[in-house]
């Protein structure tokens, strides 16, 4: 594996950050959750068209990870104000970051957590905050090996299923 290389998305990027998304968190849930959960969520809220609208839409920065000429991640950072944390400072979110499967554990996602830090930092925020799934255990060891901590809970829907995700933050 090369040295993993972070690009900013643009729109022209769209298509192969929805597919990229798709095929991610399918990799990522599937084994662990019903196929018709799994295939209503797919196909009601994570649709290709809906995430591709997400590119270059206000408040959202993707970023894409490359292993040479191969794209082997990528992270979603949302601006928007989050009302649990507003006593704290201006916080983004992070509301995404994922790899391929061949590439986990291989330097992506640190190399992605670590341009979400600093892109958070270079927008004035002094919290960078994520929701992650009570059951991912190895994405909260890693999240809280980069110093996020448990502040919160909130209720995730996957097709049918209320799932809890944990909310994590990190103070920058």
């Amino acid at each position: 594996m090369n040295e993993i290389r972070i690009k900013e998305a643009t729109t022209a990027d769209a298509a192969l950050i929805a597919d990229l998304s798709r095929q991610t968190f399918y990799d990522a849930f599937a084994a662990e959750n019903t196929a018709a959960d799994m295939d209503k969520f797919l196909n009601e809220r994570f649709t290709r068209q809906k995430l591709m609208e997400e590119v270059g839409a206000a408040g959202n920065t993707f970023l894409l990870a490359y292993d040479g000429d191969e794209v082997v991640g990528y992270a979603r950072m949302r601006e928007t104000a989050s009302p649990i944390l507003t006593e704290e400072g201006p916080a983004i979110e992070l509301a995404r970051l994922y790899a391929v499967q061949k590439s986990i554990g291989k330097g992506v996602g640190k190399a992605l957590m670590q341009h979400c830090v600093n892109f958070a930092q270079q927008r004035g925020a002094r919290i960078i905050w994520l929701g992650v799934w009570e059951n991912n255990q190895r994405a909260i060891a890693f999240y809280t090996k980069w110093g996020f901590e448990k502040f919160s809970e909130h209720v995730f829907m996957l097709g049918n299923d209320a799932q809890t995700d944990w909310l994590m933050k990190k103070m920058l």
